[in-house]
Parts: C-alpha cells; sequence; structure tokens
C-alpha cells in the first residue's frame, strides 16, 4: 500500500475543505495510505506569483522539510504542484532533496493515472459535465493535450471522468483557454478577470453543461462566484468530489 502526504492547498483549507476531504476518500478508495502532516503550510505560489520571491523561499523550505519524508505527496490542484515540481529550482538549484520531492509529487489525477495506473474507477455520474482545463495542470504538468499541438489528443482527468457510468462530457468550442482568475491577475485586472470567467462559462452554457469541473479549485473559485452572482444554473464540483461519488 503506497504511502501519501497530502498536501492541501490554502484556498481548499480555509474555504472548500470538503474537497480536501473527498480527496482523502478517493485516495482511500484506491488503496492509498493517507497522511496530513499538519506542519504544512502555502507553497508559496501567491508570493511568487506577484514577484515577492524572497518572501516564497522560506516556503519552499518549510514544504521540502515537511514532506521530504514522504513515500509520494500529492495535492487536488495543479497549480501548486506546478510551483514543487518547475518553480522551486530557483530556491534549491539542483539540491539532491529537492530533485527527490520533485520527481515523487503529483496532482491528484495525475497520481491516479500515472502512478496507481488507473483507468476507470467505479462509480455513477449522469449529469452532463463540462471539465475546465486549468492552465498550470495543461501547460506546464501537460496534464492534457493542447489545442495547439499536434498529435494525439489525451486527458488524464477526462479519461479518469469518461469511465463513471452514466456521465456525458460536453464538447467545449475553446477546451483550453484561461478561466481569467490568475491568483492576483483576478485583483488587479478586476474587469479582464471577470470578462474572461463569463466568456468560459457562455462556452459550457452552449454546451449544455450541467456540473463544472476542474482539476483546481482557484479557477472553479473564480468561474463559481460569476455563476452565482448571475444565478445560472450550473453547479460546481471539484473533479474529486465527483470521483469519490459525492452527490451533486
Amino acid at each position: 500500500m503506497p504511502t501519501v502526504g497530502l498536501f492541501i492547498p490554502c484556498y481548499v483549507d480555509q474555504l472548500y475543505p470538503h474537497v480536501g476531504i473527498a480527496t482523502v476518500e478517493l485516495l482511500e478508495k484506491c488503496g492509498v495510505h493517507v497522511e496530513f502532516p499538519t506542519a504544512q503550510t502555502c507553497c508559496g505560489q501567491p508570493m511568487a506569483n506577484t514577484g515577492c520571491t524572497e518572501l516564497a523561499q522560506p516556503l519552499a523550505e518549510k514544504f521540502l522539510q515537511v514532506f521530504a519524508p514522504y513515500e509520494y505527496v500529492v495535492a487536488p490542484s495543479g497549480s501548486c504542484v506546478a510551483m514543487v515540481r518547475h518553480h522551486y529550482e530557483e530556491y534549491f538549484h539542483g539540491r539532491p532533496e529537492y530533485e527527490a520531492l520533485r520527481k515523487k509529487t503529483f496532482e491528484l489525477t495525475e497520481f491516479l493515472t500515472d502512478v496507481l495506473k488507473i483507468e476507470k474507477l467505479p462509480g455513477r455520474f449522469p449529469y452532463r459535465v463540462g471539465l475546465h482545463q486549468s492552465c498550470h495542470g495543461l501547460r506546464e504538468l501537460r496534464l492534457a493535450s493542447s489545442s495547439e499541438i499536434v498529435g494525439k489528443a489525451f486527458g488524464k482527468a477526462e479519461q479518469l471522468l469518461k469511465g463513471l457510468d452514466g456521465i456525458e462530457l460536453v464538447k467545449l468550442a475553446r477546451p483550453d483557454e484561461c478561466c481569467g482568475f490568475g491568483g492576483t491577475f483576478a485583483v488587479n485586472e478586476e474587469a479582464v478577470s471577470c470578462m474572461m470567467g463569463e466568456d468560459r462559462i457562455h462556452d459550457h452554457e452552449k454546451a449544455g453543461t450541467q456540473v463544472l469541473t476542474a482539476n483546481d479549485m482557484s479557477c472553479l473559485m473564480h468561474l463559481e462566484g460569476l455563476i452565482r452572482r448571475q444565478k445560472k444554473p450550473i453547479r460546481v464540483m471539484h473533479i474529486a468530489e465527483i470521483l469519490a461519488g459525492r452527490p451533486v
């Protein structure tokens, strides 16, 4: 039985704890022993994204200290995993313990498909589902194929969702376009951020989405805020909730 150190992003911990619980339920259902180290803190991504890299370094050191002992590190967030795998190099410069951490840190669906080699999960989800591909997961982790790259199409989240009975994955006109969140971008460029989010929601509306899902709760938080304010009938769920069998 593999042992996983579970990393929970700040916004999931503070605003969407049920997503963290669903992640634990899903991993345990797949035969994984899950541990949640209580000493964990933010990965430092918000500071790094705003240019305050020196403030992110102590958090990177803390992450390495906390998670180095684990066999695997898993997070229900492509952006946090991308921070660890691609942007901690600035702080560690190839240190062996960091290289070991980088190789064993995975986004949730990536861990299920690439490490556990799961092709199909049991479960039923009889809804029309629209899958949002987050930028970090798509461009940095390569969790799915990008529309600008010629080659065989693939999608790790899509593969797992398609295995559920009764599900219908809707076809979007622009399947890998940004939602407009971008962390502090949504604060500094609110109007542009909201317009981008509304464009994504409109694409889902045209496709007939009943449930909008993604690997990153940060993207879903942004989209759900727009959906709620405009009183649209689309339900928002993190992919861990769907795969864990949570009801709509």
